[in-house]
């Protein structure tokens, strides 16, 4: 199949190489209108208890939210000067009369002490609007924003609108700075690692077509599904870190066989029927690994599962598609503008000498000196996750001074109960002398400040229940299980929102679906690096592996991003939680990865363990073929996340951080040591199955060998050598 395909490329490279470049166009155009369409929020069960008990409050009172929040302040005057009441309840009107507001709250009209801060010198305003999602409310909170400055006060705008428009903001400037620094860095990395400016360019064309293509699938994907604002960032991330590690393997391969001394047509093939192989084995893994993202109820999830999978399909597809076209037309030019270090150096692999011939040679001499030290070392990474505490996105991850979360803050810090959590209580099926003694019942719960009656019907009634803990706690998740689990007078129905509420559902999801994506995960990789090596023992030792990868790499995570090290570093507020479904997107993504660097690692000792059949020598000769590689892509992918840890939204600093950190460890203490060195221990072993599965493997399995070397004896493909 893989020759067939090379042999396709390369005759039809000039209309591959015109469907990439429209491909290009039309991102860089229609694509990247994707920005407009994204969603706010999605990190809760839309059938969750909590979130079915606001919509019923919604069909019954009317959306409760509130949108904006205006806040407006003086040195000179307190709220209750003439000159201040007249500016505010102006606006306050102006917005009443809008058609895209539902209605406007404000001290004037109030009269609660809650919406006048401490000091006396500052009031706002909480708007609430009509729109139906959240797109529709980004529009309309768009309309009215430059209508709410009041004349001769200092305005400030917050709330949830103006937070998931700042969001929105800070995602584009992010992704447009990641790309701004890791493009042109990547580039001169390339050229170091391969001695050729020609070399170095064809993995970057490989990443724009995958970060345009992207594009192009994400914003379909929003015409029938959520697509989560954060959800853009991963998916540029993913394409770009797999386009560039995918070019990377096919080039280097490419130049080996052409070093060899055959035709470009006789590379391309061969370069398709083995590193296109590889490509296509790593491809599908991490499409079917991020695919059990769709196990979990939470729409953020199935966004970026929808977007990371057409992400690393195109990122797959370019590979083996727009790059063996382009390495049909430029053969032996693609060593062109070679750099002064390349030109006396040979482009073939020789591995009797040189540093991973030494490495290598060390690992396989004292393999349990290296297994049990990489172990301890792995193992003490982790301990920090033993302590990991879980909680949900807010405010924070805005960088700090950001307008709205500003305003988020000084209502916290310096309006009467803003630093009190609220929770919404649903009472139907009552009468009203039922629901008094409700609220007395509810008063008397521990943490519970006040309970306070907003909204009312015959047989309905809404309770604002407020708290003195953090919302996003266990002692507040167990006032919200407290009161839910309430009987209420009269035999009513009891239903209970808010956040702690919210998190205690999505808590409660992702634990019951938890096991199902591990199962699920190490099912994936056990068939496909079953089909791949014919082994049973390799796939088990993968899956061990990754586990052991990963869970160093979110020990680090806990250290930083929950503790609060490096904080002041990396321009972050700790907040003490890590939201649980990133942890689940990296854990998806992670163990794509690094079975991403088994694959290529395993496909080159399977070739050599085909050849020589000595378990050692394989194991050594694929180390020292592919550690350069490995180590290479490895970099190259650090930098791609690295620059979307510099960015300013906080959990997308968290996950490029961790990537990184997990990239680093996976690519070097597990792939170079612990991976070689468990399979020199393990020997002959490590390639055995059962006899009816080397049977099926011998019928079905992926295989490189045969077909690479039917490859070569067939004719030379006219005009296609270079």
């Amino acid at each position: 199949m893989f020759a067939w395909w090379g042999r396709a490329v390369a005759r039809l490279r000039w209309v591959v190489l015109a469907a990439a470049v429209a491909v290009v166009g039309v991102g860089a155009t229609w694509g990247s209108g994707v920005f407009d369409s994204l969603a706010d929020g999605g990190f809760y069960n839309p059938e969750s208890p909590s979130h079915k008990a606001e919509q019923r409050i919604e069909e019954e009172f009317g959306r409760q939210a509130v949108d904006v929040v205006a806040l407006y302040e003086s040195d000179d005057m307190v709220v209750t000067d003439p000159a201040f009441t007249e500016a505010v309840t102006d606006v306050a009107a102006a917005m009443g009369d809008r058609p895209e507001v539902e209605s406007v709250l404000s001290y004037y009209d109030t009269q609660s002490p809650g919406f006048v801060s401490e000091d006396g010198h500052a009031t706002y305003i909480a708007v609430t609007l009509t729109g139906d999602d959240d797109a529709e409310r980004a529009e309309q909170y768009e309309a009215i924003r430059d209508h709410l400055d009041a004349e001769g006060l200092t305005t400030s705008i917050g709330g949830q609108s103006a937070i998931f428009d700042d969001v929105n903001t800070q995602t584009q400037e992010d992704i447009v700075t990641a790309e701004m620094f890791s493009l042109p860095v990547l580039l001169i990395l390339m050229v170091v690692i391969f001695g050729s400016l020609v070399a170095a360019t064809t993995p970057l064309l490989v990443g724009v077509l995958a970060i345009m293509g992207g594009f192009i699938i994400t914003r379909l994907l929003t015409y029938v599904t959520d697509v989560s604002v954060f959800a853009i960032n991963v998916i540029t991330i993913i394409g770009l870190g797999l386009a560039i590690d995918y070019a990377l393997f096919v080039v280097n391969r490419f130049r080996e066989e052409l070093a060899a001394g055959r035709t470009t047509h006789e590379a391309i093939v061969r370069t398709m029927t083995t590193a296109g192989r590889t490509v296509m084995v790593s491809g599908l893994t991490i499409i079917l690994s991020l695919a059990g993202l769709l196990l979990f109820p939470l729409p953020f999830l199935h966004g970026i599962a929808y977007g990371g999978m057409a992400a690393v399909a195109v990122a797959m597809l370019g590979s083996l598609t727009m790059l063996p076209a382009l390495l049909a037309v430029l053969g032996h030019r693609v060593d062109a503008v070679r750099m002064p270090w390349r030109r006396k150096r040979a482009a073939t692999v020789r591995t009797d000498h040189g540093f991973w011939s030494r490495f290598g040679g060390s690992v396989m001499r004292r393999p349990a000196v290296y297994i049990f030290g990489v172990v301890a070392v792995l193992v003490a990474l982790a301990t920090p996750f033993l302590h990991a505490s879980f909680g949900t996105v807010d405010e924070t991850v805005l960088p700090e001074g950001t307008e709205s979360r500003v305003v988020s803050e000084r209502l916290e810090a310096d309006f009467p109960g803003g630093d009190l959590g609220t929770l919404d209580v649903l009472v139907t099926g009552t009468d009203q002398a039922a629901v008094s003694e409700l609220v007395a019942t509810i008063d008397d719960l521990d943490d519970v400040e006040t309970v306070t009656p907003t909204e009312g019907s015959e047989d309905a009634a809404v309770l604002r229940v407020a708290f003195d803990a953090d919302p996003q706690s266990d002692a507040a998740r167990e006032l919200a299980g407290t009161i839910d689990d309430l009987a209420v007078p009269g035999g009513g129905e009891i239903a209970v929102t808010g956040l702690p509420a919210q998190l205690d559902d999505q808590f409660r999801d992702i634990g019951e679906r938890l096991p199902w994506l591990a199962l699920y995960v190490s099912v994936v990789t056990l068939l496909l690096l079953f089909l791949a090596f014919g082994s049973v023992l390799l796939p088990l030792k993968a899956i061990l592996m990754n586990v052991v990868s990963i869970g160093a790499s979110f020990g680090i995570i806990v250290w930083i991003f929950q503790d609060g090290h490096l904080s002041e570093l990396l321009g972050f507020t700790a907040t003490g939680y890590l939201e649980p479904s990133n942890l689940l997107l990296m854990v998806v993504l992670l163990f794509g990865l690094s079975t991403d660097y088994e694959v290529f690692l395993l496909s080159r000792v399977r070739e050599e363990w085909d050849r020589t059949g000595d378990n050692t020598t394989a194991v050594l000769t694929g180390l020292q073929r592919t550690g350069g590689i490995i180590t290479s892509a490895a970099l190259l992918l650090i930098v791609v996340v690295g620059a979307f840890a510099a960015g300013g939204i906080v959990f997308l600093k968290m996950i490029g951080v961790g990537m990184a950190v997990a990239i680093f460890i996976d690519a070097t203490l597990v792939r170079m040591l612990l991976v070689p060195a468990t399979m020199r221990v393990l020997g002959r072993a490590n390639w055995w199955a059962p006899a009816f599965l080397n049977r099926f493997y011998a019928r079905y399995g992926v295989k490189e060998g045969d077909e690479a070397v039917a490859a070569e004896r067939e004719p030379e493909l006219v005009g296609a050598d270079r």
